[in-house]
């Protein structure tokens, strides 16, 4: 299912659900970034994805990088709360989803970079090297806290 990502736009149809999503600033040792290229809408972003019934958080989590990247890791903290209601995902089928993301920091514990049906590209990024990237503004602020040394949790 394809989609577009709204953001502050005049043009952006009005929201009609929101769901729980998850999404992580998985960093390595070497303090790149692990990024996806989406299938959807062909955008650089950290993987994540909605909540599942019977799943906390942080198994999300470690489910949805496992299964858009290959690589398993370990939820080492909170981000933030990203819900900008100036941020609505359009799909195809008719949704039209209000922003609401919980966002952790991680680090991989194993496994091998692959993509998937969600991600047709896998790759570490160093921080330098994002601004050449198509990443949409949402996921570019996660990013930035990711790799900014923040304390205390971003909320919106």
């Amino acid at each position: 299912m394809a989609r577009i990502d709204h953001y502050r736009s005049l043009d952006a149809p009005a929201a009609n659900s929101i769901v729980v999503a998850v999404t992580a600033v998985v960093r390595d040792v070497a303090g790149r970034v692990l990024l996806i290229r989406r299938t959807d809408n062909d955008l650089y972003a950290i993987p994540g994805g909605a909540l599942e019934l019977g799943e906390t958080l942080t198994q999300a989590v470690r489910r949805e990088v496992i299964e858009e990247t290959g690589v398993a890791v370990e939820v080492t903290g909170m981000l933030g709360v990203y819900s900008d209601p100036e941020h609505v995902i359009e799909f195809t089928d008719g949704e039209v989803r209000q922003e609401f993301s919980v966002c952790f920091r991680a680090e991989p514990t194993g496994g091998e970079p692959r993509t998937s049906d969600e991600s047709s590209e896998v790759l570490w990024v160093a921080p330098e090297e994002l601004d050449v990237l198509d990443i949409h503004p949402s996921i570019r602020l996660r990013i930035r806290h990711g790799i900014d040394g923040r304390t205390e949790p971003y909320y919106s």
